[in-house]
């Protein structure tokens, strides 16, 4: 198992991250050394609202395992390298075969982020903490292109839910952060990490608010085990907030 990064001294400081970013291309962190990381940048004041938005996600309509266990939202955002990040009109997701042999190589369209949710303290501290993570680490970029997803990922008795169907993947971004919000009623959901040749660099579970790993999806995969309800009779579920930051041009 990979070990977390530990908290980071006072006051905190983006070198905690930004050094095993450079060196490994991935570092996984607690919510214990995530939350004062964030408030140097912004507010949480809005996470109750902001996590019970995860009970408001549309059904993914588009997997093509035909499963019907992720639920989610979608938004884009642009963003430079300084100055304000602007939410941009709604618009699909779109991957090639090359990044997901599952669902791959459409233009998905997803219900959109709610107004109050993607201009919302939360998300917008989230943004503004990872574009000023990435532009360090990427100094030569001017202009990111954002996506931000909404994910739950339900399990039922009989039918495990899958965060990563396509499997060990790259998304084809150059940086990656997976927050968890909450998870409930669930075993599993275990995160990889791999070299390019699939030979693997570590693992650990998401299990509190605010865990997070950050990865460089231009040098390791990703993925995440199956997850199984604890209790088959009550509601089992994982939910995610994933950024993905693109450079433009």
């Amino acid at each position: 198992m990979t070990r977390p990064v530990p908290l980071p001294p006072a006051p905190p400081d983006l070198t905690v991250l930004r050094e095993p970013l450079a060196r490994d291309g991935h570092v996984f962190v607690q919510g214990a050394a995530m939350q004062p990381l964030l408030d140097t940048v912004g507010s949480l004041a809005d996470w109750p609202q902001f996590a019970a938005s995860w009970d408001d996600l549309a059904l993914d309509p588009h997997m093509a395992d035909g499963g019907r266990y992720r639920r989610r939202r979608h938004a884009v955002y642009a963003a430079p390298a300084t100055g304000p990040i602007e939410r941009q009109p709604h618009q699909p997701h779109y991957q090639s075969l090359d990044y997901n042999r599952l669902n791959g190589g459409v233009a998905r369209w997803f219900e959109p982020l709610l107004p109050q949710i993607g201009d919302g303290a939360s998300l917008r501290t989230l943004l503004a903490f990872c574009r000023d993570l990435f532009s360090g680490l990427s100094p030569e970029v001017r202009r990111w292109h954002v996506e931000a997803h909404q994910f739950r990922i339900e399990a039922r008795a009989g039918e495990a839910g899958q965060p990563t169907p396509e499997g060990v993947h790259r998304d084809g971004v150059d940086w990656v952060l997976v927050l968890l919000v909450r998870r409930h009623n669930i075993a599993s959901g275990v995160t990889t990490i791999h070299r390019p040749d699939g030979s693997p660099l570590g693992s650990f579970a998401l299990t509190a608010p605010c865990d997070a790993t950050l990865v460089d999806d231009n040098r390791v995969y990703h993925g995440v085990t199956a997850v199984q309800p604890l209790d088959p009779a009550q509601p089992a579920y994982r939910d995610v907030l994933v950024l993905t930051f693109r450079r433009e041009g």
